[in-house]
């Protein structure tokens, strides 16, 4: 079984938010800081906390939440962003963070991008 979760109007472009398999793993495509289908422009900090509210939003509609969260792929356009980012990463996984690989990579919009694998309660 594959179910596609998508939040409010769903992506501009050809991917879910989400493809739930199996009823078990929820698999969500890339985030970043997006507001109405526009990037917020704002420090590492504040794009690092967008992003990770529309992770958020898109592992609710999943039926999951943070805690079950069992890897995360990162991407910062400047490594010199890490503390930054680590800061509210942090906030969002306070103990046993999931598992993670954290990359420099030129994106397309934003200075951060992470998408997840999630179990489902």
């Amino acid at each position: 079984m594959r179910e596609v979760v998508n939040v409010g109007p769903g992506p501009a472009y050809p991917y879910s938010h989400a493809v739930v398999a199996e009823g078990r793993f929820a698999f969500l495509a890339g985030q970043g800081p997006f507001r109405d289908g526009r990037v917020v422009p704002g420090t590492i900090e504040e794009e690092t906390r967008l992003t990770l509210e529309n992770l958020m939003a898109v592992l609710a509609a999943c039926g999951s939440g943070p805690a079950h969260v069992v890897r995360c792929g990162c991407w910062l356009v400047d490594l010199d962003d890490f503390a930054g980012f680590n800061a509210v990463y942090r906030e969002f996984f306070p103990e046993a963070p999931p598992a993670r690989a954290t990359v420099r990579a030129d994106l397309v919009a934003g200075r951060v991008e992470i998408d997840c694998i999630a179990v489902l309660p």
